[in-house]
């Protein structure tokens, strides 16, 4: 089942119908009042004319190939197009886990040269992720030299975001999709080339996603397959509520931390190129009740992560928890 998007451009998609309903996230000019104030409140938005990486919209696969230097960039693949993140470091305590995707160091000239090769493959697709380092050319510094910092300098101060902590690269095939879930970091999602379906969802739709445990290798990450959901196992996602907005060239989307989000690279418009500005949590001089959905996510967070610590045992997790909670708060 499928549905129409239209973007500002005129372009239009048809893409995939969800089980759940939303509303359009807003695209308004990024010096509009409005915008501000949706920022400074913590809710998305796409915000257009802000040149963020407007000295890098010449940027396609020939420019790279030929500007990023000889430095190794992180190249995963998968066989479902669908590329949910796990962390290593939790595999070990996870005996059974298989990890959903593959993953390897390659020159970007390397993995151009494989993507070409494998862009009619419809049984694998290609997604690189990898943070702009110093193996980088001189044009390619210059460009990045050259994004609107003013302006992005201006967000993390009025905002009081922490410190910026990387610019992240993205190169995906038409197809890639990253699976629902959440990050600790603020994000400004630059658009470069290409265009990709967002699909957003406030903290308070937590309940609705069911986040892995936070010992599991897909800790941020939803349980739920959104193409084929388990309404008996996560009944609650029939109530699920989002956002959902086109991003192309250009555009900037804010989201917020703690907002869930799936990424969609769209057919038809080739490569997809993006960059990510990451920032740390803002910087809260008081808490302010009552509390904000966001900030019960990270409360919870911090208290599943001592208790995962302080057991140390991730059989324990499940009876230790249920003890806290039936009969004295059921």
């Amino acid at each position: 089942m499928a549905t129409e998007n239209t973007v500002n451009s005129g372009e239009k998609f048809v893409t995939k119908k969800y089980p759940f309903s939303t509303q359009p996230i807003p695209r308004l000019y990024y010096r509009d009042p409005k915008a501000e104030h949706l920022i400074q409140s913590g809710q998305p938005v796409i915000l257009t004319g802000s040149n963020l990486v407007g000295s890098a919209y010449h940027w396609d696969m020939d420019y790279l190939c030929s500007n990023l230097g000889c430095g190794q960039y992180t190249v995963y693949t998968s066989s479902s197009g669908k590329f949910k993140y796990y962390d290593e470091k939790k595999m070990p305590e996870n005996k059974d886990f298989k990890p959903p995707t593959s993953h390897t160091d390659m020159t970007f000239q390397e993995f151009a040269a494989k993507l070409k090769q494998e862009r009619n493959n419809e049984k694998e697709r290609m997604y690189l992720q990898q943070p702009l380092n110093d193996t980088v050319g001189k044009w390619i510094v210059m460009d990045f030299t050259n994004f609107n910092w003013e302006w992005a300098n201006q967000q993390q101060k009025t905002n009081r975001w922490g410190p910026l902590t990387s610019n992240l690269l993205l190169v995906g095939m038409e197809g890639v999709i990253t699976p629902a879930h959440y990050d600790e970091q603020e994000n400004l999602f630059a658009q470069i080339q290409g265009y990709k379906r967002f699909l957003l969802f406030d903290p308070d739709q937590f309940e609705c996603l069911y986040p892995y445990p936070i010992y599991h290798p897909h800790d941020r990450q939803s349980q739920v397959d959104f193409d084929n959901p388990d309404f008996e196992k996560f009944p609650k996602f029939a109530d699920l509520k989002g956002y959902e907005g086109i991003v192309g060239p250009k555009d900037v989307l804010y989201i917020p931390m703690y907002w869930w989000h799936q990424v969609e690279s769209l057919s038809g418009h080739g490569e997809t190129i993006s960059i990510t500005f990451w920032y740390k949590a803002a910087q809260t001089m008081k808490v302010v009740y009552p509390l904000t959905a966001g900030q019960k996510v990270a409360i919870m967070r911090n208290i599943e992560k001592m208790i995962a610590e302080a057991l140390n045992d991730k059989s324990e997790m499940s009876p230790f928890m249920s003890n806290m909670v039936l009969g004295r708060y059921t």
